[in-house]
């Protein structure tokens, strides 16, 4: 299921990207239209001069975005682009897989105390068996090897836990990948396009800033991209890493607890 749901997210946010950017494509010709218009406009109606005033206004936001993102070079824009959308799938897998991962060990336990009380190992293993995410995992590893003592507990939970802990991470270094590859790409692009304007400037012979402007605007741009989605998936994994500390914490205050109740409740001594 959370393979699925993310599966659609890219499918979604790719195709909302290649639509924005079919979109804003026709609209590059779109002004010679209007100079046209409005210069015919002018000889005969000098009033409809006002009514242009809103289309210029509206090349803002998201539209103002797009603009950017196409006056950039495609191919490396297509590359960050990329990254993105790759970062944000692993970023919303994690998400939903922690969230999923996420228990109230404060009921688990108590339930498991319930049947700890009257000797019903089996009931608590099961109580565990059917509740989601890694610390009911590790209980039920602890509950197995009751029989065996209380270090047997206790290496079980340690064993089990640091598995625990590695499909808790699984995928983080994907985002840290993404991370550090959005702004290289991005430099890339601004080496690249300072390279191509000063071919430029050897070709014409002249420092004039038309010559210039255009690989320096798209160096300026392809770093500015990078950034961005360095630091949206930055967000995204830093919350990624607190919401993993979270679960482990809750984890080992768990199998503390466990081991306290199964003394309590004389289980060692059965």
């Amino acid at each position: 299921m959370r393979k699925l749901l993310t599966f659609l997210f890219v499918m979604c946010l790719g195709f909302f990207a290649s639509n924005a950017i079919l979109a804003q494509e026709p609209s590059t010709t779109q002004p010679e239209a209007t100079e046209q218009s409005t210069v015919d406009q002018d000889e005969s109606e000098p009033s409809v001069i006002s009514t242009s005033e809103p289309a210029v206004e509206e090349v803002k936001g998201f539209q103002l975005l797009k603009k950017y993102f196409i006056d950039g070079d495609p191919g490396f824009m297509s590359l960050v682009l990329i990254a993105l959308i790759l970062g944000l799938a692993f970023c919303i897998e994690r998400i939903i897989t922690l969230n999923i991962a996420t228990v109230n060990t404060e009921k688990l336990l108590a339930r498991i105390d319930e049947n700890l009380k009257t000797g019903n190992v089996e009931g608590a293993m099961e109580v565990c068996k059917s509740t989601q995410g890694p610390t009911a995992s590790i209980l039920y590893e602890g509950l197995k090897n009751a029989s065996q003592g209380p270090e047997a507990v206790e290496k079980a939970i340690v064993s089990y836990g640091s598995v625990q802990m590695g499909l808790l991470e699984k995928g983080l270094v994907w985002i840290s990948l993404f991370i550090a590859l959005a702004p290289m790409l991005g430099f890339m692009g601004t080496v690249i396009g300072m390279i191509g304007a000063f071919d430029k400037i050897e070709a014409v012979g002249d420092i004039s800033p038309t010559v210039v402007a255009g690989g320096i605007k798209v160096a300026l741009l392809t770093t500015v991209f990078g950034l961005v989605v360095a630091i949206i998936l930055q967000l995204f994994y830093n919350y990624i890493v607190s919401k993993i500390d979270g679960i482990v914490n809750k984890m080992e205050d768990a199998s503390i607890a466990l081991v306290d109740i199964m003394t309590a409740n004389n289980i060692f001594k059965k």
